[in-house]
């Protein structure tokens, strides 16, 4: 696996990702999920980031992995609409009230 800082921020498909880390996936898995698992992969690198902030990039490596196969490995069992990663998923539809918004008096 290589450990290029430079390699590694020029990267914008999940394909390239999983290459860069050396890691197998279902090519239908990451086709369906692929801006989810960007996503969460994204927030778990933020987290890494910030938990770990004297680490260099080299160290940093085996973690980013875990954390991408991670985010990969959520939507094997789970569903977008299930992650709510992005804001779309957590808006309530406006002028619909929900079956359980209605009460019976």
């Amino acid at each position: 696996m290589s450990a290029d800082f430079d390699t590694f921020k020029q990267i914008v498909e999940a394909e390239e990702y999983f290459k860069f880390f050396e890691l197998s996936y279902d090519a239908k898995v990451v086709n369906v999920n692929r801006l989810h698992i960007l996503k969460k992969f994204s927030l778990n690198i933020k987290e890494i980031d910030e938990q770990n902030p004297s680490l260099s990039f080299a160290d940093k490596v085996s973690l980013y992995r875990a954390a991408l196969e991670k985010a990969y490995q959520v939507f094997l069992d789970s569903t977008p609409q299930e992650q709510k990663l992005f804001k779309v998923f957590n808006q309530k539809p406006k002028n619909v009230v929900t079956l359980t918004e209605i009460t019976s008096d």
